[in-house]
């Protein structure tokens, strides 16, 4: 019997792989959209097959409906309110998206599993920023309750598990995160589009991955005998300014800080100027490592944003495989 698989956020980054990952294993993707979101252009790119359904997720009879429809055997809950910064300024949203949207699915989701008598296994993606000084941040204390509401459900006997994700790139990444601001930023000054990148804290230092070796993570844990938490990431630290040097050095430029203009009006609140993952675990129970490298990763983001500037394409299948990846300059 062909399984089926919910994802949540499924025209977000991680969403977009790990539908495309579980399609490859012959699954059923069934996939929430953000109704008020700008997803079509995705979902035609890369989701063809996923049956898409408008959710907002802070509607909890929309999301109960859906898990009775759907009446999946797994469920990936991808779909969060995805910016520290912003979570300052909007820190009810933060918590209504990143918290209580994960109690009321889980509800959903232990319900059915009691009503079809199905053992539903669930995964929630958490983040690294519960680690470290931004742990303050609104956002972090969202995702903080929202693992303390999985391991309830665990404890009442849901196959819940929680990965807790380092930072993980790809050229689907949107540009209001750093790295893809910078590759973007790398693309457009080689092509004479701009002349500069404005950022604020060049300080940090990151476990950064790619997000196409993660979701190999995710669909591991949910497949595990019992479910567990897992740090995921690749173990090695790298600073926003070799972050810079590999991506205009993939534009062939040189000296990337004379690019470069800090701006305090991007610094962070609260931020962790350290982080990095401990692969040990993952490893013994997954399995799994991440399998390319930081400089592979944004190498690609770079020959990916050149392709897209010159070409006017901003979505396209083509542009998910590192491997795939040719040489853009």
């Amino acid at each position: 019997m062909t399984r089926t698989a919910l994802v949540t956020g499924a025209t977000g980054q991680d969403g977009i792989y790990l539908c495309r990952l579980l399609q490859a294993d012959g699954v059923r993707v069934v996939g929430t959209v953000n109704p008020a979101g700008n997803g079509a252009g995705r979902a035609e790119a890369y989701l063809d097959g996923v049956d898409l359904v408008p959710v907002d997720i802070r509607d909890a009879s929309a999301l109960d409906n859906l898990v009775r429809r759907t009446e999946p055997d797994e469920v990936f809950h991808l779909a969060a309110f995805t910016s520290v910064g912003q979570s300052w300024n909007a820190p009810e949203e933060a918590m209504g998206v990143n918290h209580q949207a994960v109690v009321d699915l889980l509800e959903s989701v232990m319900a059915a599993s009691a009503r079809i008598h199905k053992q539903i296994r669930f995964f929630q993606a958490s983040s690294a920023e519960l680690i470290g000084d931004a742990a303050a941040s609104p956002y972090a204390r969202a995702k903080q309750a929202a693992a303390e509401a999985v391991h309830d459900a665990r404890a009442r006997g849901l196959h819940a598990s929680t990965g807790i994700l380092f930072n993980h790139e790809s050229p689907l990444r949107s540009e209001a995160f750093v790295t893809r601001k910078i590759t973007r930023a790398a693309a457009a000054i080689a092509l004479g589009r701009t002349d500069r990148v404005d950022l604020g804290n060049l300080e940090v230092v990151r476990d950064w991955g790619f997000a196409g070796d993660f979701v190999q993570a995710m669909r591991a844990m949910v497949r595990l005998d019992d479910p567990t938490d897992l740090e995921i990431g690749t173990g090695l630290a790298h600073s926003l300014e070799d972050l810079l040097a590999v991506a205009f050095e993939a534009a062939g430029l040189s000296d990337p800080m004379s690019y470069v203009h800090q701006d305090p009006a991007l610094l962070r609140p609260a931020d962790t100027s350290f982080s990095g993952a401990d692969t040990a675990p993952a490893a013994a129970a997954l399995d799994w490592r991440a399998t390319t490298s930081f400089e592979a990763t944004v190498q690609h983001m770079v020959e990916v944003d050149l392709r897209r500037l010159r070409s006017g394409v901003e979505e396209s299948a083509d542009y998910l495989d590192v491997t795939g990846a040719s040489s853009a300059r």
